[in-house]
């Protein structure tokens, strides 16, 4: 894992964006000064998210970018949103075309961004990557704030095989196919089920993020009567659907029960599940990355460098056995 960019962030802003998902309104553009830019003209941001819809670990992502990026802190901000590559690449070229400053890019894929990229930079538009990572020459953009997807879906699973179950027949319902925290979240799992001959997929489909879709294939493994007592899901939207499928067919769920349930992102609603021994288990992914852009967008508007790239959000991992209403009150988004 790289380093963090402990260097480039005041102390205040560490303090802040350690402090974890349950804090949104701590990281959510209180900042004290506008970034300097020349001529003392707002800062033009083109901002490429996800739709905020897809879950709420999006929701409470592209709000903490809205609050960060105003007019009040010094900003002109634009947002674009699609779960698609190329559409996203369309909106980070017209905003190229458009004359932004700062290109802030949360890609849906880790493939196919050099070449627009290479644009940005021929245009002087500086490209800071947040909540995902991209396979692109680190030439290409100013910095990195993301989770480690790798190490979220290591902890997930290592938290799996201390359960001790005799087998584990999971059913593994995927995000969209290709983003970095599919990649990760699956990895770890692929690994241990390529590892371990007690291990095995019933299924490994995409829900796409959707708790509609997730549920649909639950349950038509119910329907074919095949076997299975984990629920792998890789955001709580898509464990939500899952869920439904089991109370729909009657299959018990959560601590002690027939079905271990997993889930990530650590939406509020998601631990409260955890609480009451609904759920096993939630892997945290931090959404508030603004206050980190903001002070490197400060670094650099004030002839400051980058010692660092990468910036990795703090994370951890969630036992319903374990849990406690604080940890709801703090962690939850």
């Amino acid at each position: 894992m790289k380093k963090k960019l402990v260097a480039l962030l005041t102390a205040s802003a560490m303090a802040l964006s350690l402090i974890g998902c349950g804090n949104a309104s701590s990281t959510s553009g209180n900042s004290t000064s506008a970034p300097a830019s020349s001529g003392g003209d707002l800062i033009k941001v083109g901002i490429i998210n996800n739709d905020p819809n897809e879950s709420g670990y999006r929701t409470a992502n592209d709000k903490d970018m809205k609050a960060m990026f105003t007019e009040a802190n010094g900003y002109e901000a634009s947002f674009a949103y699609s779960l698609k590559n190329d559409e996203q690449i369309t909106a980070a070229q017209k905003f190229i075309q458009d004359g932004v400053d700062y290109l802030l890019l949360s890609a849906a894929d880790t493939a196919g961004w050099d070449s627009v990229l290479k644009d940005a930079q021929d245009a002087g538009v500086r490209v800071i990557l947040f909540d995902r990572t991209i396979d692109a020459s680190e030439d290409l953009y100013e910095a990195s704030i993301v989770s480690d997807m790798a190490k979220e879906g290591e902890t997930a699973v290592n938290w799996l095989k201390e359960q001790g179950l005799s087998e584990y027949k999971v059913i593994h319902i995927q995000g969209v196919m290709g983003s970095a925290a599919q990649q990760g979240r699956t990895g770890a799992l692929d690994a241990q089920v390529a590892a371990d001959s007690n291990w095995s997929l019933v299924t490994q489909q995409t829900a796409e993020w959707n708790a509609e879709k997730a549920q649909q294939i639950v349950q038509s493994v119910i329907d074919s009567g095949e076997a299975f007592n984990v629920i792998y899901a890789e955001n709580d939207d898509m464990a939500k659907g899952a869920v439904a499928a089991l109370d729909k067919a009657n299959i018990s769920h959560g601590v002690g029960k027939d079905v271990i349930v997993m889930g990530f992102d650590c939406n509020k609603w998601a631990l409260q599940e955890l609480l009451a021994q609904n759920w096993n288990y939630d892997g945290q992914c931090n959404p508030f990355q603004a206050s980190y852009i903001d002070e490197i967008i400060k670094t650099l508007e004030s002839g400051g460098t980058l010692s660092e790239k990468t910036i990795i959000m703090d994370e951890k991992g969630f036992d319903a056995t374990k849990i406690t209403q604080d940890d709801v009150d703090n962690y939850g988004i």
